[in-house]
């Protein structure tokens, strides 16, 4: 009925921070943190790890940056109960701000990044694993690679040491016999790696493509509470809890945690399906052009987004 090998990693706060620049409470993140270990999820992503000279810390909250004293408060003074992780881009943490893990309550540090950043994601992913961290790198924007550039970075990704890659989403672009293709690609061609999803909701598939992937051998799974997350969100956490029917999950915390924080931020901030995000999705894009029109004063006049972004790409 289920599968021991599957962990699921929670992004809330980290891809939800993306819509509010890591502005939550501790009260807020120390509810989902209870909520996730009550529930028996595997691992938090409490945040990104940054470099203090990366971003203004007067504009970003403490989850941009993942400073101990910050996750100390969070933890409080009881033996900690989920394992925590932090996510990494290139470019924007110095290797020397990365404290060993004996000294950090992080567990796991995941890289992000492009194609053509694959050389420097496994030189941080090595320092993080030198140090005493578990690693994974996340391939982003897949849908946008030709073959030859995508069997290339599989092909350095396999030579590694980082034990954990995974296959994103970004755009939401991918239909289930994508993730079909590129699931048993990434097996195949990464023999000894753990793989991971990660999958947006752009045309309100994250989550069937999050089954898609189990079901061809995907291990480690991404899911949000509701859904939250940058422009049209993620997989969410209660559907991937309930879908598993492994008998050490819990969904009830997490329907509380949501009732209780997450609903409250569905009033201020607007993630999860819409049109603007449809059409970049379908249109394999970069959904920053939706997430501007969101914001707009116009965000209603959605025929007039579609045909600047669909002449807009015919044009190209």
């Amino acid at each position: 009925m289920y599968r021991p090998e599957i962990k699921v990693i929670d992004c809330t706060v980290r891809d939800g921070g993306l819509m509010n620049k890591w502005q939550f409470s501790d009260k807020f993140v120390r509810h989902v943190y209870n909520a996730l270990a009550e529930a028996g999820v595997d691992y938090m992503e409490i945040g990104y790890l940054s470099s203090e000279s990366a971003f203004d810390k007067n504009e970003y909250g403490p989850w941009r940056f993942c400073f101990e004293k910050d996750l100390q408060r969070i933890i409080g003074k009881e033996e900690k109960k989920i394992k925590l992780s932090a996510m990494a881009d290139i470019g924007r943490i110095d290797l020397n701000d990365i404290p060993p893990r004996s000294e950090s309550s992080l567990d796991m540090i995941r890289v992000a990044c492009y194609v053509h950043q694959v050389d420097a994601a496994i030189e941080l992913a090595h320092h993080c694993i030198d140090k005493g961290y578990e690693t994974t790198i996340n391939l982003m924007a897949v849908s946008t690679l030709g073959i030859r550039d995508l069997n290339e970075a599989l092909n350095d990704l396999d030579k590694s040491r980082v034990p954990i890659i995974y296959l994103v989403d970004s755009f939401g672009a991918f239909y289930s016999e994508d993730i079909d293709t590129l699931a048993q690609k990434y097996i195949e061609r990464l023999p000894e790696k753990t793989i991971g999803i990660h999958c947006h909701n752009n045309q309100q598939l994250a989550f069937s493509n999050t089954i898609s992937a189990i079901i061809n051998g995907v291990n480690y799974l991404d899911a949000t509470l509701y859904g939250i997350g940058r422009g049209a969100g993620n997989c969410t956490l209660e559907l991937l809890l309930s879908f598993l029917k492994n008998p050490k999950f819990n969904v009830r915390p997490i329907i509380k945690c949501i009732e209780d924080e997450v609903f409250p931020w569905a009033e201020k901030i607007d993630w999860g399906y819409s049109v603007p995000y449809m059409v970049t999705g379908v249109m394999n894009q970069h959904p920053r052009t939706a997430i501007a029109q969101m914001e707009s004063e116009n965000k209603n006049n959605i025929t007039e987004f579609y045909d600047s972004v669909v002449n807009g790409s015919e044009s190209v």
